[in-house]
C-alpha cells in the first residue's frame, strides 16, 4: 500500500475518532497529554506517530508513540540513563501493559517496598502510582508499552471488533489488578505477540494495519493461566535497595582491591542473605559475579586507551595476546592485573 492511501486511511480514522469523541463527551488519548509537564522534546511528528526525548544529568532516552486505534496507543521506549524523574498523574482511567526487552527498571511495589522488571517480564499497571524516581539499574531500558484509555475503548473496541469478548475492564477484574503492578516473570507465551509488535515499525511506518496484534493481546491475557505469585524475585524495601546501592559504588570506587561478603555485610550493616539476594535482583547477577564483569570491561577500556610501542609493532598482534591475559586473569579473579594495576590483599568476593 502506497503513503499516500496510508496517509488518507490514517485521517478518515482520525476523523470518525474525533466525531465519536465528541458523542461520547470522552477527551482523545495523546502522546501530548499524557507527557504534559514531563519536560519531554517532541523531535518529529507525523501521521499519528511522534518521537519525544527525555534528558538528564544520568543519559536520555526517546519514546516513540503510534495511535493505533481511539484509546489505544504504543510506545517503544529506549532510555540510556540513571534515572528518571516522571511527574505522571493520570487524569483518565487507564490500563499499561509493559514489555521489557532489554535492561531492568525498577517499579513500586506497595508502601516503601520496590522490585524490578528484566528481559522478558511483562507489567500489567492502572498507572496509578506512577509518579515519583524510576531507577535503571543497567543504566539503559528497551522496551514498549500498549495504553488503553479505558473510557474510550468502551466505545472503539465494539467498532473494531463486534461483541469482542476480552475487553481492558474484563482483564483488570480476571488479574485482580489494583495499585500495585501486577508483573510476569519470562512471559514466554506472549513473546510471539510483543516480537511482532517490535517488527512493526520495520514492516510499516504506522500500524493502523496492525490492530490485530493488539486485539490478539487481549485475548491471550484473557485466557492464558495467571502465573502464581513467584518468590525468586521477591519485593525488597528502598532502604535495602540503597545499602545494595552503596555496595555497588564502594566497589567501583575500591575496584582494586577485594572484599569478602562478610566484610561488605558487616560494613554496610546489612544480612549476607538478603545482601546477596538484592544485589542479584538490582543489577542482575550475583555480586562476584558482577564485580568480575565490571573489571573485565574496565581492563578492555584501559587496553583500548593505551599507547606504547607495543601498539606501533602490532596493534592487532597487541590486542590478542592482552586479550588472552585479560581472559587468565579473569578467570582468576585478577582482570586488573592484565593492565598493571595493582590490588589489594584478600579473599576475592
Amino acid at each position: 500500500m502506497g503513503k499516500d492511501k496510508r496517509q488518507k486511511l490514517w485521517y478518515t480514522a482520525k476523523q470518525l475518532e474525533t466525531t465519536n469523541l465528541k458523542k461520547t463527551g470522552a477527551e482523545e488519548m495523546t502522546a501530548e497529554k499524557l507527557l504534559e509537564h514531563q519536560d519531554a522534546i517532541l523531535l518529529a511528528q507525523s501521521d499519528g506517530c511522534a518521537v519525544w526525548q527525555f534528558r538528564n544529568g544520568t543519559g536520555d532516552g526517546t519514546m516513540t508513540t503510534y495511535e493505533v486505534f481511539p484509546g489505544v496507543m504504543l510506545a517503544f521506549n529506549d532510555f540510556h540513563m540513571e534515572r528518571y524523574e516522571c511527574d505522571f498523574v493520570a487524569d483518565r482511567r487507564m490500563l499499561a501493559i509493559d514489555h521489557c526487552r532489554e535492561g531492568r527498571m525498577e517499579y513500586p511495589a506497595g508502601d516503601n517496598l520496590v522490585a524490578y522488571t528484566a528481559a522478558g517480564d511483562m507489567k500489567l499497571d492502572l498507572r496509578e502510582q506512577h509518579t515519583g524516581t524510576f531507577h535503571f539499574p543497567s543504566c539503559h531500558y528497551h522496551g514498549l508499552t500498549v495504553a488503553f484509555d479505558r473510557d474510550i475503548v468502551r466505545e472503539s473496541l465494539p467498532r473494531e471488533v463486534k461483541d469482542f469478548p476480552a475487553t481492558p475492564e474484563k482483564i483488570i477484574e480476571r488479574w485482580q489488578l489494583g495499585s500495585t503492578p501486577r508483573v510476569v516473570r519470562g512471559a514466554e507465551r506472549m513473546e510471539h505477540i510483543f516480537g511482532e509488535m517490535y517488527r512493526v515499525p520495520e514492516k510499516d511506518p504506522h500500524p493502523v494495519l496492525s490492530r490485530s496484534k493488539f486485539l490478539e493481546l487481549l485475548l491471550c491475557l484473557d485466557a492464558m493461566t495467571i502465573p502464581q505469585e513467584e518468590s525468586e524475585r521477591p519485593y525488597f524495601y528502598k532502604t535495602q535497595v540503597e545499602k545494595v546501592e552503596a555496595i555497588k559504588r564502594f566497589l567501583i570506587e575500591h575496584v582494586a582491591e577485594n572484599f569478602t561478603q562478610e566484610e561488605l555485610s558487616s560494613r554496610f550493616d546489612i544480612a549476607m542473605t538478603p545482601m546477596k539476594t538484592c544485589f542479584r535482583s538490582v543489577y542482575g547477577a550475583a555480586i562476584g559475579t558482577w564485580l568480575k564483569n565490571y573489571r573485565m570491561n574496565l581492563a578492555a577500556e584501559l587496553l583500548l586507551k593505551e599507547k606504547g610501542p607495543e601498539r606501533r609493532r602490532g596493534r592487532r598482534a597487541c590486542r590478542l595476546r592482552q586479550r588472552g591475559k585479560i581472559h587468565r586473569c579473569v578467570q582468576k579473579g585478577d582482570a586488573l592485573d592484565a593492565v598493571g594495576v595493582p590490588q589489594g590483599k584478600g579473599k576475592t568476593i
